[in-house]
């Protein structure tokens, strides 16, 4: 153990995202002209660019690959002023993700996986946590055979002292029911949106599936998602609906990452949960109007939104 800051240590998945912009997704066998697209790095970086932008230490804990796409997301990492933890992976390159973009700025992927795939035990025995640090898993990793089973059996090991948050992601049904279970054991905080609650819990009522997650973990609470309303935040003792701040969406791609980075970044600093979801909130509407994936704002900029909609 260090006497160093703490920080954000993500375990989960840097790949490059392949965005297009479309009028409208195509039809089975048909195609689509983009009216704009681009290449970049995504997936795990936007919460650990989230977390940066807020002024919290991040480090990726996560593989990378050796190719193009590695390179890649290295540079971004870097540009995000994020520790690499993990050498490169010599023989497979960091995989990637399509993503499509339709006027409302709803997105939808596509995945290859790559070398972020192949997290094994050796791996993880890298990391070293000090008290206060916060561990992000995510649920792609979990669904994956190498990442799943090595962080569950890891996760049990990690001091109490340092936070486990979880976001189970758009794979939570891929994630095999012996991994989830240990995961949960472990976990101080779930962050998700309605779709992936609902699929954890069968509850349709964001706030009714939230309280079911607070219920079974026993530790910190969950966060629920709920878009342009905002976010329901449960504890083992209580439930509150904290609203979103009305703005113009762009694009949604990173909305929920820029959500978790800012609430954890905002924990992190010491504010109680009700006050980090509404940050969160906060950053992740910002985020909405932007294009691109990585468009979590500043700390600076949250700020700015916090002090508007508190003097009116």
């Amino acid at each position: 153990m260090t006497g160093r800051p703490a920080r954000l240590v993500h375990t989960g998945n840097v790949v490059v995202d392949v965005v297009m912009y479309l009028p409208r997704l195509p039809e089975v066998g048909g195609d689509v002209l983009a009216s704009g697209s681009r290449i970049t790095a995504g997936g795990g970086l936007n919460v650990m660019a989230s977390a940066a932008r807020q002024g919290l230490p991040v480090a990726y804990a996560g593989m990378h690959g050796t190719g193009p796409f590695g390179d890649l997301a290295r540079e971004q990492l870097a540009q995000a002023g994020v520790e690499l933890v993990q050498p490169a992976l010599p023989e497979l390159d960091t995989g990637f993700s399509v993503a499509l973009i339709d006027p409302a700025g709803e997105r939808t992927f596509a995945t290859s996986v790559g070398a972020e795939a192949r997290l094994g035990p050796a791996d993880l025995a890298r990391i070293d946590l000090s008290p206060g640090d916060v561990v992000y898993v995510s649920g792609y990793s979990l669904a994956y055979p190498s990442n799943g089973p090595a962080l569950a059996a890891w996760l049990p090991t990690v001091a109490p002292e340092v936070t486990v948050v979880v976001d189970p992601g758009p794979l939570v049904a891929e994630i095999p029911r012996s991994i989830l279970a240990s995961v949960s054991e472990r976990a101080d905080w779930w962050s998700c949106n309605e779709r992936e609650a609902r699929i954890l819990t069968d509850r349709a009522d964001p706030e009714a599936a939230a309280a079911s997650l607070a219920a079974r973990t026993g530790h910190a609470g969950v966060v629920v998602r709920t878009g342009p309303q905002g976010a329901v935040l449960a504890t083992d003792d209580r439930s509150v609906r904290v609203p979103a701040f009305p703005v113009t969406v762009v694009d949604t791609n990173g909305a929920g990452d820029a959500h978790v980075g800012a609430f954890v970044a905002a924990l992190v600093s010491g504010l109680d949960p009700v006050q980090a979801v509404r940050r969160a909130n906060a950053a992740a509407a910002l985020a909405v109007t932007r294009h691109g994936p990585a468009t979590a704002p500043t700390a600076v900029e949250v700020d700015e939104l916090l002090a508007g909609r508190s003097s009116r």
